[in-house]
């Protein structure tokens, strides 16, 4: 049965939608679920290093310094054990892109090239869609426009072509960065996207279009268009190059933020660099969208730009999903310099391994680049790149050799630095290197290093004590109905877990019609069947479904539990198998005999599984049994009642007692 998309129905332009939209077939998505390696899909975006079966990278859905994001290729789920989010290929690109599960499966067959058979949208159903994918959809277009208006109309060619000739920019560049050119006048862009069917209201929140009352125009107008992808490679938002000489008019001209287009979170050129970043452990970072191009041209492709803005924590967080390495090229002028000096502790904050480069004085990334070869440029950048503090020592020293205050006040301006680099171990590689450099104990230099670091702790403190007074004073919210806990959560998801490893697996016997005939039992069917005949049911709803749908598939050969619920549409079914399959299973110390072997999770199911059945059997009556006392203590004023309650109590009682006996007398505290 198709996958069905759920979307309000409307009225536009005299026409009703129905309330449901065809989407994917079966087919295509069992293709796509197949095709779309979890490694594959997730290096995307993280960089992967293996740790035996599994993989390992910085999580991208928080903020993290040690790995904790966990990707297995055998189970095809991924895992962050600091945020908690898991799941398979699909949810990943849901999560990571915001996209809707339909949009996550499309995004993934276009990656593998898979072709999606569904009902062709109208653009009044394009507009039914959410805001955001409104506004990329808006940007994809414009990205098309620009580009086909550069290669194709006589304006774009003569004008936006021209200039980017004189660039010496080559067409396959040009192409690979999709420039383009938008038309000069007040809003011929504008007209045109309303053509098409795009609505005003997306047009104004991308940027692209500025109106005011009854007076609209063209942001671009007249200028060539540098798009900018996400990591994805959706475009975002643009940058326009004016090329009138008029020094009122702005050089260059970004996209206002929105709800797409973050500017400081954001790295031109990430798109196309994030695999060569990986390849070669290393990016450059520089300033400008010309800057990058310049540097592909020039055969350097792990290359990214701030896009003009002072470098940000989160920009510098993205070049380290793909490397732990940075060389920040700047511009040898007074404006790069100081640029250069405000970045370096933002990168280190960050656990980064940073370098410098000052190119010479009146030259950029872009012209230097095209005033060598590319051996010449790779050889240059290798020989004089630098580490932070040979660079800040030759940068601050240069007028001030002989003069002793400039010489300390250099030497705490590297201390600081020092200070926030939060492994301790390169904090003291970097110290070793500024007492040689600057001829001072290193005793000194970490005696200022830890006043450095108590300061900050203790401003730290300080703030989370005045936070903490705060919310003590401010009003406080009518609190919510307590939520039910459920008790049983640990035993149920071992049930579960077993249930999902072991489903289908035949372990247990039991007579047939005959003495001579034995009927195997499977896992499955074994766990299903005590549950039920014992009434029991979980006070998580999510975890009765699980079970339910093992019920429903306990005569099916063809169920495979991990496969069905990892890519299961529902997910919350699938963030639970994900972190089901993820929880590392420890051996009961049961199992555990001094010196003796220790056997295997498979070879001992035959008396795992019944006595993890059994537990959770001990561990529901124990609840009941408490929850009996104290509806005993309540009832005391109704004797009949009282009586009642205290018979199930006794009852309880026995069914305890057989249980633990079971158990091996075991004692499983409330």
């Amino acid at each position: 049965m198709p996958h069905r998309i759920l979307i309000n129905t409307s009225n536009l332009n005299g026409a009703i939608f129905p309330t449901f939209v065809p989407m994917i077939d079966q087919a295509t998505i069992d293709r796509i679920m197949d095709a779309a390696e979890i490694s594959d899909v997730v290096s995307e975006f993280v960089t992967l290093k293996r740790r035996g079966v599994n993989m390992l990278g910085l999580c991208p859905f928080h903020n993290e310094k040690t790995p904790s994001f966990i990707v297995s290729p055998a189970k095809g789920i991924f895992k962050c054990f600091g945020c908690g989010k898991g799941g398979n290929s699909v949810n990943f690109i849901m999560e990571h892109e915001s996209l809707s599960y339909p949009e996550a499966l499309k995004w993934l067959a276009k990656k593998y090239h898979i072709d999606v058979q569904e009902s062709e949208e109208t653009e009044a159903q394009k507009q039914l869609k959410d805001e955001r994918e409104s506004m990329m959809i808006a940007s994809a277009f414009a990205q098309k426009y620009f580009t086909r208006y550069l290669w194709e109309e006589n304006e774009g060619r003569t004008i936006g072509l021209s200039y980017i000739r004189e660039r010496e920019l080559r067409d396959n560049i040009v192409k690979k960065f999709e420039l383009g050119y938008c038309p000069d006048g007040k809003d011929t862009f504008t007209q045109a996207a309303q053509l098409q069917g795009y609505q005003m209201e997306f047009l104004e929140k991308t940027g692209l279009t500025i109106k005011r009352d009854d007076w609209v125009r063209d942001r671009f107008a007249g200028r060539v268009i540098f798009p900018i992808h996400n990591v994805a490679g959706r475009v975002i938002a643009f940058g326009g190059r004016t090329l009138k000489k008029d020094k009122n008019t702005a050089k260059y001209l970004n996209s206002p933020e929105s709800d797409i287009y973050h500017k400081s979170r954001v790295l031109y050129g990430i798109f196309q660099a994030k695999r060569e970043i990986t390849r070669q452990d290393k990016c450059y970072l520089v300033e400008g969208y010309t800057d990058v191009i310049a540097f592909h041209q020039a055969g350097i492709e792990n290359v990214v730009a701030s896009s003009g803005t002072a470098l940000t924590p989160d920009q510098i967080r993205l070049i380290k999903r793909f490397s732990p390495n940075i060389t920040i090229i700047y511009d040898g002028d007074e404006a790069g310099i100081k640029a250069s000096l405000r970045g370096i502790d933002l990168v280190l904050e960050e656990g980064m391994n940073v370098k410098v480069l000052l190119l010479p004085q009146g030259e950029d990334p872009d012209s230097f680049s095209r005033s060598m070869s590319s051996t010449q440029l790779q050889e240059y950048i290798e020989a004089n790149q630098t580490d932070f503090i040979r660079f800040k020592t030759k940068l601050l020293l240069e007028n001030s050799e002989n003069d002793p205050v400039s010489k300390a006040r250099l030497i705490s301006n590297i201390v600081r630095s020092i200070s926030v680099v939060p492994d301790a171990i390169t904090r003291s590689m970097y110290i070793k290197e500024c007492s040689s450099l600057m001829d001072v104990g290193e005793d000194i230099l970490y005696t200022e290093i830890r006043k450095l670091m108590q300061k900050e702790s203790d401003d730290l403190r300080r703030k989370e004590y005045r936070d903490q007074t705060a919310r003590k004073l401010a009003p406080q919210p009518v609190q919510e109905q307590k939520v039910i806990k459920n008790l049983c959560e640990i035993e149920e998801r071992e049930i579960l877990r077993i249930l999902l490893k072991y489903f289908h697996t035949e372990v247990f016997e039991e007579e047939g019609e005959t003495p001579e005939e034995t009927i195997s039992i499977s896992v499955g069917r074994f766990v299903i069947e005590e549950i039920e005949n014992d009434g029991l049911y979980s006070d998580n709803e999510l975890i009765n479904k699980f079970v339910d749908l093992f019920r429903e598939n306990l005569d099916n050969p063809q169920f495979k539990p991990s496969q069905f619920f990892i890519n299961h549409s529902d997910q919350q079914l699938c963030q639970l198998a994900s972190d089901l399959m993820s929880e590392k299973y420890v051996e009961s110390k049961r199992w555990k005999k001094g010196g003796a072997f220790v056997e295997s999770e498979d070879e001992v199911l035959d008396l795992l599984v019944p006595k993890i059945v059994q537990e959770y059997k001990l561990r529901k009556v124990k609840n009941m049994l408490s929850d009996l006392e104290k509806g005993i203590q309540l009832a005391s004023d109704d004797m009949e009642k009282v009586l009642n309650l205290q018979n199930q109590y006794i009852n309880l009682k026995k069914v305890e007692k057989h249980l633990s006996i079971q158990l091996g007398n075991r004692t499983i505290t409330r």
